[in-house]
């Protein structure tokens, strides 16, 4: 007996030490908890730090927990909180468990039982995207939060989203030539369309179909709805597979506030040709005693581009979110969503245009338009202390069109589109103890069924007027129609041991696709002979992540994941004759490996990846004559570097002061086996990226001084026979028709003043700033059926305005 209790004495010196050596390490934060019921307190502890708090209900039932204020490390505060009530807590990384102080290190398989709090399940790995999630998230992830993307004076996620560490964002161009599509390429991947990466609004697909259309002519995003963008890198395929070889961007809608709230804002901005274009959002929700809330979203964007003609904009954004929470155990997320928007496209230049005028525009017709409404449903519940069960079910309905000349302007086509998409997504996570792990099992599921039509009209152009020919009479030249079918299982099983996590998983992707070319008149009246094509993918996705918790602050990670991307609609349609499908092509698969380490003490921060992505045959768009090919092995290889340091931390009168950066190097080059191609650059990626900025903010101002600078990028000639051969030809050198030719890199500079009057005046806040302040001038190009040169954005002046209530 007292040998055991000399041991029981030691376990609790141990344990003391260890919470004492933890805190130590751990960085502080400014936790401000009243006095209140126990269980209460370390619920807001668990909101306030990033601890996963978990206890017994009987265990702190009638307990007081005193006032704890200041800045603290977690386990400190915890301390404080449990201080004569008789327990303690035992802790494995961000792990605590409250137990009886007798009970301490006794723990076994099964024993506990566990009280509900907020994060003890953690279920969706993305979620709101707090802090603390994405200290502990095993890879290369960043986070754009709202106030940022003010400061940044974003009219659109474009602006959001570039300058994070391995992204790319392609200016307007092309078939995506307005500020309805979004052109993001991750780590050198295809930036046209954002087809390598999973991008979500709030966990639903932004797609029209995820699997076989995920392209994002139109994205239906608009920053003034969004209170953060969550972009994960890698480790994502598990979860969020496939087609995310590039990770995932999950959008954040704003939050249903807790009391009744709201705001207006505007941004108003002008460039060279003295054109308005504006932006108008509106929030305004709350949550009832009973615990129904309620949010309302909209934004509008209405006004003229920095093009001379052709280029105004037409998009309205509404979303209703309602939360309620019935019991203890249960909660519903009941969201609907509106998109629409128009976007007149003003089209690509030669190089003669562009010498002449590269404002200018030679395209009177071309536009883009589209339309989504969707509704999604989630059910959340508790099943018991340590487990949770979650559905999600979405429908989508989807329509886009354009019109685009031909380049030699005598024809003008129109192109309806109809998708819709259905899924339904069941998980269930469990925590479980065994001997000295935490483990979180989660077993989840996807169904997903796609439809979709595409069609193609065409009128001729006499003199520049659309009009009816017996060849271009606007009849549906081609008809297509087609389905996927999917199901996705997965299961991965977060552990916790000591100071290392480790995540094992594996997704299977089950998927069928089938595409029709009906028979319809072609333009020329002859028959289009029907033609079927079908494929079925079966793939199985393992990953692995770990993470070596240094203390709470560093964080050392490394990764390795496998990506797979069905064959697309259009793709499937591509070439070939009768059943044969798209001239050969294949689905690709991509092995990705991260290893890096992130460090957060709240005054520095830093993140530095090395990545390395692993294609075996990579499909590459070419041009619009050629379409798609399967390019043999690629590689993408690279480090992310990004930095933030709070200057206050040298020197008490710095508050306010902060610095940041970033910068990232990409290799992205085909290892195949064609010649006169192994060992060159992919096109549309900057090997080097960097940003830089300063932030002040003093008394009730804000300043900002921001750089983006990056290096020039490839668009080579095709290399390409018309049958889709290659004929060992790398060209560099600009073509006259501006599709083709190295892209010089450049520097851009911004400027922001802005300045809040405080609730006095209805929180009322003014900004001014200046984008492109020196007015450098850059330009991208563009392969696809509007093709040419297009300038990048001048020197733009902005206001912004803003009151709350």
């Amino acid at each position: 007996m007292n040998n055991n209790n000399s041991l029981l004495q030691l376990r609790r010196l141990a344990l003391a030490l260890a919470v004492s050596a933890a805190a130590g390490n751990s960085y502080a934060d400014n936790i401000q908890i009243q006095a209140q019921p126990l269980a209460g307190a370390l619920k807001q502890l668990g909101q306030q730090t990033n601890l996963q708090l978990f206890f017994s209900p009987e265990l702190v039932d009638g307990k007081q927990a005193p006032a704890v204020s200041g800045n603290l490390a977690p386990e400190q505060a915890l301390q404080q909180l449990l201080q004569g009530s008789g327990l303690t807590f035992e802790q494995s990384a961000d792990t605590v468990v409250v137990k009886p102080a007798q009970a301490a290190g006794t723990l076994t398989t099964g024993s506990l039982e566990l009280a509900p709090t907020d994060i003890k399940v953690v279920g969706d790995w993305l979620g709101d995207a707090e802090q603390s999630v994405v200290q502990n998230h095993p890879g290369a992830r960043t986070v754009v939060r709202r106030e940022a993307m003010v400061e940044k004076g974003t009219m659109n996620v474009r602006d959001a989203l570039r300058g994070i560490p391995g992204v790319q964002v392609q200016d307007s161009n092309g078939t995506g030539g307005s500020d309805l599509s979004l052109n993001v390429g991750v780590r050198g991947l295809t930036s046209r369309l954002s087809p390598r990466s999973t991008v979500l609004i709030d966990g639903i697909p932004a797609a029209f179909a995820p699997y076989g259309q995920p392209q994002l002519s139109m994205a239906p995003i608009s920053s003034g709805n969004l209170d953060s963008i969550d972009v994960v890198r890698g480790a994502g395929s598990v979860r969020y597979g496939p087609q995310n070889v590039g990770g995932v961007i999950n959008f954040v809608t704003r939050a249903i506030p807790e009391k009744a709230s709201g705001e207006l804002s505007t941004t108003l901005e002008t460039s060279r040709d003295g054109g308005w274009k504006h932006t108008e959002s509106a929030f305004v929700g709350g949550t009832a005693d009973n615990g129904m809330g309620v949010a309302l979203l909209y934004t509008g964007v209405n006004g003229d581009g920095y093009r001379e003609s052709n280029n105004d904009n037409d998009i309205d954004d509404v979303m209703l979110k309602t939360h309620w929470a019935p019991t203890d155990v249960d909660e519903f997320w009941l969201n609907f969503h509106y998109y629409d928007g128009r976007a007149d496209m003003p089209g690509g230049l030669t190089q003669a245009q562009y010498d002449h005028n590269p404002y200018q525009s030679v395209r009177d017709y071309d536009y883009f338009s589209g339309r989504r409404k969707d509704v999604s449903f989630k059910w959340q519940r508790q099943i018991d202390d340590a487990t949770q069960f979650e559905v999600l079910t979405y429908y989508t309905d989807s329509f886009r069109g354009s019109a685009i000349a031909a380049r030699d302007q005598k024809t003008l086509s129109s192109y309806p589109r109809n998708y819709h998409t259905f899924a339904i997504e069941p998980r269930l996570s469990r925590i479980f103890f065994v001997g000295p792990t935490t483990q979180e099992v989660s077993v989840g599921y996807r169904y997903l069924k796609e439809a979709m039509r595409e069609q193609s009209t065409r009128l001729a152009l006499v003199d520049n007027v659309p009009t009816v020919t017996p060849t271009s009479d606007g009849h549906v030249f081609q008809d297509r129609s087609g389905g996927t079918e999917a199901s996705a299982y997965y299961i991965d099983d977060k552990i916790d041991v000591g100071n290392w996590t480790i995540t094992p998983g594996i997704r299977f992707e089950h998927i069928n696709t089938d595409w029709r070319d009906r028979p319809v008149l072609d333009a020329n009246y002859r028959p289009v002979p029907e033609k079927n094509r079908s494929i079925t993918s079966n793939e199985p996705l393992p990953a692995l992540s770990v993470m070596y918790h240094m203390s709470d602050a560093w964080k050392l990670f490394a990764n390795y994941e496998t990506s797979f991307g069905s064959l697309q609609y259009f793709q499937l349609g591509q070439g070939g004759v009768g059943d044969s499908t798209a001239n050969g092509l294949e689905p690709e698969k991509a092995k990705t490996y991260e290893i890096g380490t992130r460090y957060d003490n709240g005054h520095w921060a830093g993140e530095l990846t090395a990545f390395y992505i692993d294609f075996d045959d990579e499909l590459q768009y070419i041009s619009n004559d050629v379409g798609w090919t399967n390019l043999g092995a690629t590689k993408h290889q690279g480090i992310e570097a990004s930095a933030r340091y709070d200057l206050s931390g040298l020197d008490p009168r710095l508050q306010g002061l902060s610095v940041n950066a970033g910068y990232t190097y990409t290799r992205a080059t085909y290892e195949g086996e064609i010649p006169g191609f192994k060992g060159r650059d992919l096109p549309f990626y900057s090997r080097q990226v960097a940003t830089a900025g300063v932030r002040y903010e003093v008394n009730r101002w804000t300043w900002n001084l921001d750089a983006y600078a990056q290096s020039k990028q490839r668009a080579p000639g095709t290399g390409m026979n018309a049958d889709g051969s290659f004929n060992g030809n790398y060209i560099t050198q600009p073509s006259a028709d501006g599709q083709y030719g190295d892209i010089p890199g450049y520097v851009t500079w911004h400027v922001r003043g802005g300045y809040a009057f405080g609730p006095q005046l209805s929180n009322l806040k003014l900004a001014a700033g200046v984008k492109n302040l020196f007015d450098k001038q850059y330009f991208t190009r563009s392969s696809d059926n509007n093709a040419g040169i297009y300038v990048g954005e001048p020197r733009t002046f902005y206001v912004q305005a803003s009151v709350g209530f």
